[in-house]
């Protein structure tokens, strides 16, 4: 597992927007309030779509509303990569790096990142639109190599592929997410090939 630390600079103070706010008095409703802690990870994601990365005011922030102590929220955060401890570009992309995807090709995808993006991982593109970092499983090895942007998996692709998908991001489109190719989900390339045959 890799050493995740919060970033060097950190803003002085966070605050959710009143949308949000509204959002987590739904949400820690929800516990009895002796398992408000329960409602930490949905509190962090919700602040991550808002702020866009986790910063050291929001730990605290989320500690208080839940009655845990900052070091408690700060062992959430670096555990899971899936909150950014620094800021992203507006499209951050995680490349799943482990064994299925590095068989399948991630250390392509790996390729077209530090070309594209920047040789080295988590810095954002002069003009704020991308950052990359690789990862470890993101949970669809059956269609490996897969990459995961926002909160959507981009999955079998290849150089080309992945490629194409930077481009329509750039453009500000949203790419259909899931497997890149002709397959549903996970069923084989091409559709079926057991049961296929209908008996009366």
């Amino acid at each position: 597992m890799a050493n995740r630390r919060l970033a060097s600079q950190q803003p002085a103070s966070f605050a959710f927007n009143a949308a949000n706010l509204a959002w987590i008095d739904k949400l820690v409703a929800r516990y009895p309030a002796d398992r408000v802690a329960s409602a930490v990870i949905p509190m962090l994601w919700r602040a991550q779509e808002q702020e866009g990365w986790i910063g050291e005011a929001c730990i605290r922030w989320i500690g208080e509303r839940c009655g845990l102590s900052y070091v408690r929220v700060y062992e959430i955060v670096t555990f899971y990569t899936m909150f950014h401890l620094s800021p992203v570009g507006r499209t951050h992309v995680q490349v799943c790096g482990t064994t299925p995807c590095m068989l399948r090709g991630a250390g392509d995808l790996i390729d077209v990142c530090k070309s594209r993006i920047a040789k080295t991982q988590k810095k954002i593109t002069e003009d704020g639109q991308f950052s990359w970092e690789e990862v470890e499983c993101l949970g669809a090895c059956v269609n490996a190599p897969l990459v995961q942007i926002f909160s959507d998996t981009y999955e079998d692709l290849t150089a080309g592929s992945f490629n194409a998908l930077l481009d329509a991001f750039a453009r500000g489109e949203a790419p259909k997410p899931g497997p890149q190719i002709d397959r549903i989900h996970s069923a084989p390339e091409g559709g079926a090939l057991t049961l296929t045959e209908v008996k009366d």
